[in-house]
């Protein structure tokens, strides 16, 4: 992940067990396929749930890999309360998406806070389960 200090990394190891289940609903684990190794990643994400979209925040700006990768595939899978959703048309929206979708304490923070410089939405739909 270009950007992002090593300890970020450390806790992604573990953020990523605990994220997308129902027991941590602001967190999710968002997988997708490197640009050019094609492997498959799984990333801890805090997600600001709309009726059809995903909000995440941006922490370390647009040139992340992970963004880079969603980015280059149109979409990714992420899994939250226990659900997979496949998520594309990944798009960068500002503040306002953000505020206008975000709710309680999430909201609150946002309101006050400078962080993060920017965000992406995603269109999301629960994935079909793969048949054998």
């Amino acid at each position: 992940m270009a950007g992002v200090p090593a300890a970020t990394k450390q806790f992604n190891k573990v953020a990523v067990h605990l994220a997308g289940h129902r027991i941590m609903p602001l967190w999710a684990v968002l997988r997708h396929r490197g640009r050019k190794s094609g492997k498959t990643y799984a990333t801890p994400v805090t997600v600001i749930p709309t009726e059809t979209t995903f909000v995440i925040g941006l922490p370390w700006g647009r040139g992340t890999d992970w963004v880079r990768n969603v980015r280059a595939a149109g979409g990714c899978t992420i899994s939250w309360k226990g659900v997979d959703y496949t998520c594309t048309a990944p798009t960068f929206v500002g503040k306002d998406v953000a505020l206008k979708a975000a709710r309680g304490l999430t909201r609150r923070m946002l309101q006050r806070g400078s962080f993060p410089p920017g965000f992406i939405q995603l269109d999301r739909h629960p994935a079909r389960p793969e048949r054998s």
